[in-house]
This record gives structure tokens, C-alpha cells and sequence, in this order.
């Protein structure tokens, strides 16, 4: 049967009454022989527009066949000559506008689901795989790394794997930046996908010092002139909170998309073994329209509360992905769209009690193509809560650049850095959220890996 006469195979998921009760994985993936099946629709194009779609550049078709064939093996090699976490992508990228928005079959029927194809491979590769490593003679050359999220996992990959002896430091005590305290345990098992993909990368001999701060603990410069290191990349990502600077902002009970993810991940929350520090009322509002935003009101369901959506534009202009939309909804969010805060209210001892907003219209389009919202007049409204959660985006930490002679930042506090990863500071390459404030792991890791080529190039030119 030819693959567009087959329909798309469905992915198995947890009932969503259930699931909005525990943090257990939402989706279950594909068994070997789903796999196979849907693997099988992929029409094999001759000029794929799928692998132009992906940041990484991952031969898709190629797994893709060899996932069909049932040699999973094959397939996971294939996978790790451009991906060095295929069971994370094949969770959280964005595919329905990457490789699967590019998919030939999608013009008329579904897209391949290539997304959880490279699930499937990169879980199938986690339980059987041989674990073998492929890596060039070591070269001698030193490279440290800061930041162990998506960029700096990609970036050390590529660099060890042609022989050089890498180093990442992590600020937090668990290894994996956004991976492991930002994307929630429902969504990326930390213990079953997030260890294992960064074990693979320690099996090339990547070394990890967690608990570092580099800036107060060790700076570029100690780094690159008394420890030797020949180059340094910085991967550290954006994690400094943005904030709407309305009335009330400062209230007990108002906290950042960033904060409460970081409590229930890294410190678990979720898990009532640990008594970690956490407030989350009754009613949560979170304001935002991100993947973040999905993330932090879907954990605030799990935790006990009644979770509500605030933004400012209608449906149709949500960022979130699609199916994070999709799974909010069927979990019981509510979603107040055209709705945008003005105040937060609180009581006489600080605490918030509830959040008044303006409804709004949209406009004519603005610069980025998205028609801007308008406040519609004499429509105040109050949304009573106890704990508002502002998703309003990240910018990069500022005590890197400032602590750094000669590195120049824009006016966002994001480095300036080359396509390639070139810093104003020679022998420092950045990529990543910390040079593009906050966006995908994929588009992270595709930052990484350039980088590590023009390290590469670096390193050799000297």
C-alpha cells in the first residue's frame, strides 16, 4: 500500500481526567509495530523538504526507511550523526512547523509523524542500543563549556566526537538546563529521557562540574588564561524573567513561569516525598501564551489548582505548539483570550486575591505580521485568584556579559554573536537563547553544533 493511502497512526495517551492528576508522560509513543506502519507513509521524496525544516539537518527520509525495514539500529545511527537527542526533540520541537509542516503528504492528507518517529528511535536506542561510541584520536585541545542545556549538549557532543576534551559547567546541581527544570516531567521524563540522553553525551568523555557559576565562581577570562582552555562556548540560555510592571506585580502570590517550574521540576513538587516550598492556591492564572505559559498552567492543574490562561491576543495567534494547546484543553484550562492585566488586587497582608484585566481587539498588524491587540474601552473586568504566573517570555542572565571584558551584548542583554557563533570576543563562541532570547531546543542545538564547527576551524587556524 502506498504511503498516502494510509492514515496517519495515532499515538496512544494517558485519558486526560486521569492524567491531569499525576505527572506520569502524557503520550505513550509507538510500539514497533505502529512504528513501522507509520513509518511506512513516507514517500521517500527525492528533494526532502523535511530535512531542510530541521535545524539539525537530520537525514529523516533515512531513518525514516530504516524504521520501516525494522532496523531500529540503523535508524538510531543515522539519527546520531546529526542529533544527540533524538528521545527530547522527538518530544518537545515544534515539528508541526518544522519537518512535519514541510511534509510532501500534508499538502492533502496528515504528515508523516516524524516527530514521534524519532521518539520512537531515540527510546528504542535508550533500552537496546549497544552503546558504542564513535570518536576521532584525541587532539590535545581543551574546550569549556557553560551551560549544559540544549546548545551545550550539542556543542560538546560534536567537539568530543572529533577528539576534544570537553568540559561543561552547570550552575544547578542536575545536569540538562531547561530540560530538567523548565519543560515539566509530563511532558519529558527527567530520570527516563533527560539522564540517559546526557549519559550518552558523558560517554564520550564529556566531563560535567555541576553547582558553578560561571561569572562568580569562575570567569571566562580564568578560564581561557590561567585553566588553559583554547575556546569557550556559552551555552547558558535565558533565564532572567520578564515581568509587565503593572500594580500589584509585587504582591505575595506573584511569581515567574520560571520560578514555579523550577520548584516543581528540580526541587519535585510534584512528588509528595519532598516538602518543597511551593504556593499554589486555589486559583492560578497564568498569564502568557507560550509553551511555557502551557506548561506552567498544566502543572498548576496536577498540583491541585483551578488554572486559568490570560492573553492578550485571540486563539488563532497562540505560540504554543499546537498539541500543548490541544492537551491544556482537554484537561480542563480554561482560557480567557483578548484578555490582557492591568492590575494585580491584593489584601491588607500582601497576598493576591484576584487580577483585573481589559478585554481586547485585534488590530491592524504589527511589525512582526501579527495583528496587534487594542484595548476595548470601559471593558475592566476582575479574575479572582490566588497565585498569578507571568509567562511572558525570558531575557539571558546579565553576570556572564558583565563579567566579561570585550563581549558585547544588544540591547535585550543578548550576546552578539556571528551565524556561526562568533563572539566580539576572540576564542568565545555563544548559541542558543543567549543569543536569541528564549526559543526552541531544537533551534539550540542547531546553534550548538555550528558553533562547534567554527570552534573546530578556530582551534585548527592557530
Amino acid at each position: 500500500m502506498a504511503g498516502n493511502k494510509i492514515p496517519r497512526v495515532p499515538v496512544r495517551e494517558q485519558d486526560p481526567k486521569v492524567r491531569a492528576t499525576n505527572f506520569d508522560e502524557v503520550c505513550y509513543g509507538y510500539n514497533n509495530e505502529e512504528a513501522m506502519l507509520e513509518a511506512s507513509r513516507c514517500l521517500n521524496c527525492k528533494k526532502p523538504r523535511c530535512v531542510d525544516n530541521c535545524p539539525v539537518s537530520i537525514n529523516i527520509p533515512g531513518f525514516i526507511m530504516k524504521v520501516s525495514e525494522g532496523d531500529f539500529a540503523g535508524a538510531a545511527s543515522i539519527i546520531a550523526e546529526d542529533s544527540s537527542l533524538p528521545s527530547v526533540c522527538g518530544r518537545v520541537c515544534p515539528q508541526e512547523v518544522q519537518c512535519e509542516g514541510a511534509c510532501v503528504l500534508g499538502i492533502k492528507n496528515e504528515p508523516v509523524a516524524i516527530g514521534k518517529l524519532e521518539r520512537f528511535v531515540g527510546d528504542w536506542n535508550i533500552a537496546y542500543g549497544s552503546g558504542e561510541v564513535v570518536k576521532e584520536a584525541p587532539n590535545g585541545k581543551k574546550v569549556a563549556i557553560v551551560g549544559s542545556g540544549p546548545s551545550g549538549l550539542a556543542c560538546a557532543t560534536d567537539l568530543a566526537k572529533w577528539g576534544y576534551q570537553v568540559k561543561v559547567f552547570e550552575a544547578l546541581h542536575r545536569v540538562g538546563g531547561v530540560l530538567e527544570y523548565g519543560i515539566p516531567e509530563f511532558r519529558l521524563p527527567k530520570n527516563g529521557v533527560v539522564a540517559r540522553e546526557v549519559d550518552n553525551v558523558k560517554r564520550l568523555g564529556v566531563e560535567f562540574e555541576t553547582d558553578t557559576v560561571v561569572g562568580r565562581t569562575v570567569t571566562i577570562d580564568s578560564l581561557l588564561d590561567e585553566e588553559g582552555y583554547d575556546a569557550v562556548f556559552l551555552g547558558s540560555g535565558a533565564g532572567l524573567p520578564k515581568f509587565m510592571n503593572i500594580p500589584g506585580e509585587n504582591l505575595n502570590g506573584v511569581v515567574s513561569a520560571n520560578e514555579f517550574l523550577t520548584r516543581t521540576n528540580l526541587m519535585k513538587a510534584y512528588d509528595e516525598s519532598y516538602d518543597t516550598p511551593i504556593y499554589v492556591g486555589d486559583k492560578v492564572v497564568v498569564v502568557g501564551g507560550g509553551n511555557v505559559a502551557m506548561d506552567a498552567v498544566r502543572t498548576a492543574k496536577r498540583l491541585g489548582a483551578h488554572a486559568t490562561i490570560v492573553y492578550r491576543r485571540s486563539e488563532a495567534e497562540l505560540p504554543a505548539r499546537a498539541e500543548e494547546v490541544h492537551h491544556a484543553k482537554e484537561e480542563g484550562i480554561e482560557f480567557e483570550m483578548l484578555t490582557n492585566p492591568v492590575e494585580i488586587l491584593g489584601d491588607e497582608k500582601g497576598w493576591v486575591t484576584g487580577m483585573k484585566c481589559v478585554r481586547m481587539r485585534l488590530g491592524e498588524p504589527d511589525e512582526s505580521g501579527r495583528r496587534s491587540p487594542v484595548v476595548v474601552e470601559n471593558s475592566e473586568f476582575e479574575i479572582p485568584c490566588d497565585v498569578v504566573v507571568m509567562a511572558l517570555g525570558t531575557m539571558p542572565n546579565p553576570l556572564i556579559a558583565s563579567t566579561t571584558p570585550g563581549l558585547e551584548t544588544n540591547r535585550w542583554g543578548c550576546v552578539v554573536a556571528t551565524e556561526e557563533g562568533a563572539t566580539t570576543r576572540e576564542g568565545v563562541f555563544a548559541g542558543g537563547d543567549v543569543v536569541t532570547g528564549a526559543a526552541t531546543v531544537i533551534l539550540a542545538m542547531g546553534a550548538g553544533r555550528k558553533a562547534a564547527k567554527a570552534i573546530d576551524e578556530y582551534i585548527k587556524s592557530k
